[in-house]
C-alpha cells in the first residue's frame, strides 16, 4: 500500500506530489552526504491544497507529508518515496510523527495562540525525520493575527521546513500567503471512483457503496460514513423529509428545532469519541495515579483541554448543520433538474417520490429561491448567528 492509495481520482495531483517527493529526497540525501543540492527541483517550502469539500485536500497533504518522511530502502533502487509501510510513512499518516505538526480549527477560527508554538517549532530542525512539516487543515479559518504569524514563517522558512496549507479555494487564503505557495487544486472525484474505493478498501457491498457515493456526490468521507454508519443514514433521511413537513408555521418551527437537535446529536457522537481519547492520553502524559487522581499543578492544563473541547464541540455542531444543509441543497438541486428536464442523474434516488412531488407542485423560480434561502442560512451560521434563529428563518423561507 503506497501513501497515495487513499487519494481518489486525483491522478494529476498525485504525479506532481510524487515528483516533488522524489526531488525532496534528493535534496536531503545530498545534504547528508555533504554534496551540493540539485540545481533543478520540483520541491518547494510551501504548498496550498484547494478543492471542494470531499475532494481530499487533507488526504493529499498528509500523503505528501508521509512521502517526504519516507525512509523506505527502495529509494536507493529508484522508487518514489511513499512506500506506506516504513516508520516514516506510517507515523505521518496516522498523525504521530514527531516532525509532522497538524493545526486544525478548534472553534470557528484558528487563533494566534493556537499557532504560536507551531510557528516556533517550524524554525527548528527535524528531530528524527527528514523534514519539519506543518500541516494546516483549515487555512481558511486563520484570523488576521494567526494568518500574519503564518505569513512571517512562510516568508522566511527554515531550510528543512515545509508548510502544507489546505483551504476550499484560493480566495479563502490571504493573497500574501498564497503568493508564496505552490498551488494544487483538487477536483471532486467521480461517483464511480468513490464507490470503487468503498468496495475495495472498506468492504462495502456494491449497491450500498454506489448509493452512498451518488448521494454525497463524490464526497469521500461522507460517503464512507453514510455507507458504514446506520445512524448517519437515519439522520440524512430525516433531513430529506424536511421539505414535506413545512406546510405551516408550526411545521417550520418544529422542523428547524429537529434539525438543530439532529446536528447536536451528531456532534455529540463525534466529540465524545475524540474527547475521551484526548483526556485519557493527557492524563497519562501528566502522570495520573491509579483512580484518576491528578498530580499537583496539572489542573490548569486539564482546564485548558476542557475549554478547547468545548470550542471544538460548538464548531462540530455547526459543521454537522452545514452537512445537513448540503443534503437539503442536493434535494432541491434534484427538484430543479426535473423541472428543467435536465439529463443530470438524480443524487437522491432514495427519496425520488418526494423530489418528483415538489418538482410537480412548484416552479423553477421557487426552487431557486429555496436554494438561495439555504445558502443564506449557511452565511448566517458563518457570521455566528444563533443556529436556531438561522434555521428557523430558512425553514420559513422554504415554505414560501
Amino acid at each position: 500500500m503506497a501513501v497515495w492509495d487513499d487519494l481518489v481520482g486525483q491522478t494529476r495531483v498525485e504525479e506532481q506530489l510524487a515528483a516533488a517527493a522524489r526531488d525532496a529526497d534528493a535534496l536531503v540525501t545530498a545534504h547528508a552526504a555533504g554534496e551540493p543540492a540539485p540545481e533543478v527541483s520540483k520541491m518547494t517550502h510551501a504548498w496550498l491544497f484547494t478543492g471542494p469539500p470531499g475532494s481530499g485536500r487533507e488526504t493529499a497533504a498528509r500523503a505528501f507529508a508521509a512521502a517526504l518522511q519516507c525512509v523506505s530502502p527502495d529509494r536507493a533502487l529508484g522508487g518514489v518515496p511513499g512506500c506506506g509501510f516504513c516508520t516514516g510513512c506510517h507515523t505521518a499518516l496516522v498523525g504521530t510523527h514527531a516532525d509532522v505538526s497538524t493545526v486544525s480549527a478548534v472553534g470557528t477560527e484558528i487563533l494566534v495562540r493556537d499557532m504560536r508554538d507551531t510557528v516556533r517549532k517550524s524554525y527548528t530542525s527535524p528531530a528524527n525525520g527528514r523534514w519539519q512539516i506543518i500541516l494546516v487543515t483549515d487555512a481558511e479559518r486563520l484570523n488576521e493575527k494567526s494568518a500574519n504569524a503564518v505569513l512571517k514563517a512562510v516568508e522566511e522558512p527554515a531550510p528543512r521546513t515545509v508548510w502544507l496549507l489546505c483551504a476550499p479555494s484560493l480566495e479563502d487564503v490571504l493573497p500574501t500567503i498564497r503568493s508564496r505557495c505552490r498551488h494544487l487544486n483538487l477536483s471532486t472525484p467521480s461517483v464511480e471512483a468513490v464507490a470503487d474505493v468503498l468496495i475495495r478498501r472498506d468492504g462495502v457491498e456494491p449497491r450500498t457503496a454506489h448509493a452512498a457515493a451518488r448521494a454525497t456526490q463524490g464526497h469521500i468521507d461522507r460517503a464512507r460514513r453514510l455507507a458504514t454508519d446506520e445512524s448517519a443514514r437515519a439522520r440524512r433521511a430525516a433531513v430529506l423529509r424536511l421539505p414535506l413537513r413545512i406546510d405551516d408555521i408550526g411545521g417550520c418551527l418544529k422542523a428547524a428545532q429537529e434539525l438543530i437537535d439532529t446536528a447536536a446529536e451528531d456532534a455529540k457522537q463525534v466529540a465524545e469519541e475524540v474527547d475521551t481519547r484526548e483526556t485519557e492520553e493527557l492524563k497519562a502524559a501528566l502522570g495520573a495515579v491509579q483512580g484518576g487522581r491528578m498530580p499537583r499543578g496539572t489542573a490548569g492544563v486539564m482546564k485548558d483541554l476542557e475549554e478547547q473541547q468545548k470550542r471544538r464541540r460548538r464548531r462540530t455542531q455547526i459543521d454537522s448543520l452545514n452537512l445537513a444543509l448540503t443534503d437539503l441543497t442536493g434535494f432541491y438541486r434534484d427538484v430543479l433538474a426535473l423541472q428543467l428536464r435536465s439529463r443530470t442523474a438524480l443524487a437522491n434516488t432514495d427519496v425520488q417520490d418526494a423530489v418528483e412531488r415538489i418538482a410537480r407542485d412548484t416552479t423553477p423560480e421557487r426552487t431557486l429561491r429555496r436554494i438561495e434561502a439555504i445558502l443564506a442560512c449557511r452565511d448566517a451560521l458563518d457570521r455566528n448567528v444563533a443556529p436556531l434563529l438561522a434555521v428557523e428563518a430558512m425553514t420559513m423561507a422554504l415554505r414560501g
